[in-house]
């Protein structure tokens, strides 16, 4: 196949689109720094904390709706040992932003937190906080490596653009518009990518659902055809692994520093909200042309076109299923367009995991740790340097695997079995301290790698019920074990910190070996609260005695 120069035309064209709307919200951003009398950190990375309501709601679904998610539904669909049943991603993420609008923005926003890490620091101090952090940048990174993956891909198939090539390009792009202006060029960025995601997908389902080489979808939906039912089936035996799977999706989500960013550029709590409501049902809307274009995959007869046999599955190039539908089931000028939805989404969400990994590492490491006396021009240094770094991380893993899902995954399970519980605890529960966020943190790690992962070959130790080969012969725990190790994790959180607690304030053991001096903190905060209800009742007894005078 020679190259698509029609295509990489219009590539170019789009990138140029995203990189001029970029350095037009830089300039924005400049504008407002002037303008404004806070530091300008915080203007970079929260928009001043004003971010307009509609760009909310797009920067917010489009940092959702990335790459993975468009090509990791498609995979799923496709694939013939999963279907549609097992393409999660739409309907967790309603439950992650209804919950992360109901009860995670509240105690973010009342603190005037400026990232996820915040809290950490505040109550467990900068050395444990240090240790939380390190998953959390990992999961950007991993996120940043599954959108190159899924465009470089998608760029190999349809225009014969070296997988290199297409990463490389794509990865400079966002990290130069990133830069430029924070998340300000993010936010307005995401709106030109959302709608082009919205536009181009649905533009290409029709000539999909039309095209000679398919069957009818509603034909092959629970019929054997050319291969398994696309609706696919959760068999009872696998329903702990479905559930668990579903959990992962919708709580790991509530982990990400990306999420809290957008919650806190937001004026106030009642816009958060607003901008979580509205994502969820975008998400929803958005994940439809992906299952259909699965489902077309699954009902097309593959030796009639020009791919031939064997099937992509067969092939082991399902991941890829998305970009080849478009190649060789619809006309060459529909695949173009089709490229550029699968471009906005991982633009979209590739900015957000730079800016959003630069933010842990320049607040809640270099300002409140390296540097407290850092200059507001200094920092801003360190968040382009941050984006930098991550940026060529998150590229350098994309030449190791080139499955979407898998580094969708991994990142999203760190999230979910280490970091989810923590960030319950330390905003929910008053009892949590750094002992028992200690023991957690390693109660989650260590059961994790011991319970193993078949994505990237590490057999497990630890065998729970039902665990055995999959379809494709690798061994799978079906017991919902990632679910298990979140709860086992928050529970050992919320119970080492209550026995240390009683330890050190009942005197059990010397305070000198009170390494996160709980007994000192508990100390203060009493005092601080009496000092308040006295201040209260002086104030009250001020009011009436001058009511009383008037």
């Amino acid at each position: 196949m020679a190259l698509n120069v029609p295509g990489l035309v219009v590539m170019a064209g789009f990138y140029l689109l995203i990189l001029g709307t970029g350095i037009w919200a830089s300039m924005r951003s400049k504008k407002e720094e002037k303008k404004c009398s806070g530091d300008g950190m915080e203007i970079t990375l929260l928009a001043g904390r004003n971010i307009n309501l509609l760009v909310g709601i797009f920067t917010l679904t489009a940092t959702w709706v990335g790459g993975g998610f468009i090509l990791g539904i498609a995979e799923a669909t496709y694939n013939p040992t999963l279907g549609a049943v097992w393409a999660l991603m739409p309907v967790p993420y309603v439950l992650t932003f209804f919950l992360g609008g109901f009860f995670f923005a509240k105690p973010m926003r009342e603190n005037k937190y400026v990232t996820m890490m915040d809290p950490f620091q505040k109550k467990y101090g900068n050395v444990l906080s240090s240790a939380l952090i390190f998953p959390a940048l990992v999961a950007d990174v991993l996120w940043v490596a599954r959108t190159l993956v899924s465009l470089g891909g998608t760029m190999s198939v349809i225009l014969d653009l070296n997988y290199i090539y297409s990463i490389v390009i794509s990865s400079v792009v966002a990290i130069i518009y990133t830069l430029l202006g924070g998340l300000y060029s993010v936010a307005y960025t995401d709106v030109i990518q959302l709608i082009l995601i919205f536009v181009s997908l649905w533009v290409c389902v029709p000539f999909l659902m039309t095209n000679p080489h398919s069957v009818d979808i509603s034909l092959t939906a629970y019929n054997q055809t050319f291969q398994a039912p696309w609706v696919g089936t959760v068999e009872l035996d696998q329903a702990g692994k479905w559930f668990d799977d579903f959990m992962l999706l919708a709580l790991g989500g509530l982990a990400y520093q990306a999420f809290y960013q957008r919650i806190l550029s937001a004026s106030s709590y009642t816009q958060a909200q607003v901008t979580c409501f509205a994502s969820s049902g975008f998400c929803l809307v958005l994940g439809i042309p992906s299952i259909l274009v699965g489902a077309v995959a699954a009902s097309t007869d593959w030796n009639s076109t020009a791919y031939g046999l064997p099937t992509p599955y067969e092939r082991n190039q399902a991941g890829s299923i998305l970009p080849i539908a478009l190649q060789y089931l619809t006309p060459s000028y529909i695949s173009v367009i089709g490229i550029g939805a699968v471009a906005a989404a991982v633009m979209s969400s590739m900015d957000s995991a730079l800016l959003s990994s630069a933010s842990l590492f320049s607040s809640n490491i270099y300002k409140n740790i390296i540097r407290k006396q850092a200059s507001d021009r200094e920092m801003q240094w360190v968040i382009r340097i941050s984006v930098v770094v991550v940026g060529l991380a998150g590229t350098g893993l994309t030449f190791l695997d080139s499955s979407v899902l898998v580094f969708w995954l991994v990142g999203v399970d760190m999230s979910y079995t280490i970091m989810f519980p923590q960030l319950v605890c330390v905003l929910f529960f008053k009892v949590s301290n750094g002992y028992g966020a200690t023991l957690g943190f390693l109660m989650g790690i260590i059961m994790r790698v011991l319970s193993g992962e078949p994505l990237i070959g590490l057999p497990p130790a630890i065998h729970y019920p039902g665990c055995r080969l999959d379809a494709e012969g690798k061994i799978t725990q079906y017991f919902p074990f990632r679910t298990a190790i979140m709860v086992i994790s928050l529970l050992s959180i919320l119970l080492f910190s209550w026995l240390t607690s009683i330890i050190f304030n009942k005197g059990l053991l010397s305070e000198r070996w009170d390494v996160f001096k709980i007994k000192r903190k508990e100390k203060p905060s009493a005092r601080a609260e009496q000092r308040t209800d006295g201040d209260n009742k002086e104030a009250s007894a001020a009011k009436q005695l001058l009511d009383t005078s008037c």
